[in-house]
């Protein structure tokens, strides 16, 4: 089979390896159809780490994927041979103290998909994953909607725990596909006055196209006085979803005393700070989010049903043989692109 490995900084090659075979009574073969690629991806294509995790190459990253299953185990009973499913990449052990208290998105033993050192990624043919990964899409639903279920249930599981409802004012900062995975959930949760930023006017263009009541780029204006002259009360909760300090910098300015910072950029420095006094006086409370935590099957039914649309965010097409040239585009962010999709 396929694979495509990461070899060096910005390098991926194709290369023939052995088919991957079931070994064990819960394990599923599957033939992957479609692949997302993340900014975390991107992360380890541009500089072999994020934080801790270090690349050993040669190493397969992707971890957004749909798949059809090739092959069960003979304990596999929720899927079968056939059977179309989103891939869910985080593999929990089920047993520490985190995954016993629903929280197996910090499992102490917690695997995932394209994750170094841990397993490698889906940007291959064919992978295994144990069955409880593999997680059935309805008929309607295309493999593109099923490889756009993981980034977008981090949006839902974001805004789940930010508690917004209707009538919160939040701000998203950030319009990739991470911010706009939070717009379209919290759209889903009825939030109406949602106000965007980021530095692509392509993306601020698509932020107010499909949900944002206002969407700014913070290169030419000045976004916290823009978005406070319209909510002069502040932000009841903002998404920082960019992962720079300038971004957390302006969170604190236009959240209202009492607001939610809710932390879910990835940034790629070791350290970012806040401004305590602000902070401090207005008893900002801060959320980091880690990953999407149980969200990806109620994602996967919000969009076969039509409650929340994730579609717009689909803007580039590539062959498994131009999966260099789509990293190339989403490093440099180029003609526009928010999801790049990798099609098998």
């Amino acid at each position: 089979m396929k694979s495509v490995r990461l070899t060096g900084i910005r390098k991926l090659e194709i290369v023939d390896v052995e088919k991957p075979s079931v070994s064990s009574n819960n394990e599923v073969l599957l033939k992957i159809e479609s692949v997302g690629v993340c900014g975390s991806d991107v992360h380890y294509y541009e500089t072999g780490r994020i934080g801790s995790q270090v690349v050993d190459y040669p190493f397969v990253v992707g971890h957004e994927c749909a798949a059809t299953v090739e092959e069960v185990g003979e304990g596999v009973t929720s899927v079968m041979v056939g059977d179309r499913v989103v891939v869910e990449p985080a593999i929990s052990c089920g047993q520490c103290d985190q995954c016993r208290q629903g929280r197996e998105n910090t499992c102490r033993n917690l695997k995932f998909l394209g994750c170094p050192g841990q397993i490698e990624g889906c940007l291959s043919e064919y992978i295994i994953m144990p069955q409880r990964c593999c997680l059935k899409m309805p008929a309607k639903m295309s493999f593109e909607q099923g490889a756009l279920c993981e980034p977008v249930a981090i949006g839902v599981y974001a805004v789940e725990q930010s508690g917004v409802c209707d009538g919160s004012d939040i701000a998203i900062l950030g319009s990739g596909p991470i911010g706009l995975s939070c717009m379209a959930a919290a759209r889903a949760a009825g939030v109406k006055n949602i106000f965007m930023t980021d530095k692509i006017d392509d993306r601020v263009a698509v932020a107010r196209n499909n949900g944002a009541i206002w969407a700014g780029n913070p290169v030419r204006e000045n976004i916290v006085t823009e978005i406070l002259d319209q909510e002069s009360s502040g932000m009841d909760v903002v998404f920082e979803c960019a992962g720079q300090q300038e971004t957390i910098d302006e969170a604190i300015e236009l959240l209202k005393p009492g607001g939610k910072l809710m932390l879910i950029g990835i940034p790629r420095d070791e350290r970012v700070s806040f401004v305590i006094d602000k902070m401090r006086r207005k008893e900002i409370t801060v959320v980091n989010v880690r990953r999407q935590n149980g969200c990806t099957e109620d994602t996967i039914d919000m969009i076969s049903d039509g409650r929340l649309d994730a579609d717009f965010m689909i803007t580039h097409r590539f062959e498994l043989e131009d999966t260099q040239r789509a990293f190339d585009l989403v490093s440099e962010y180029g003609d526009g692109v928010v999801k790049a999709m990798i099609e098998f």
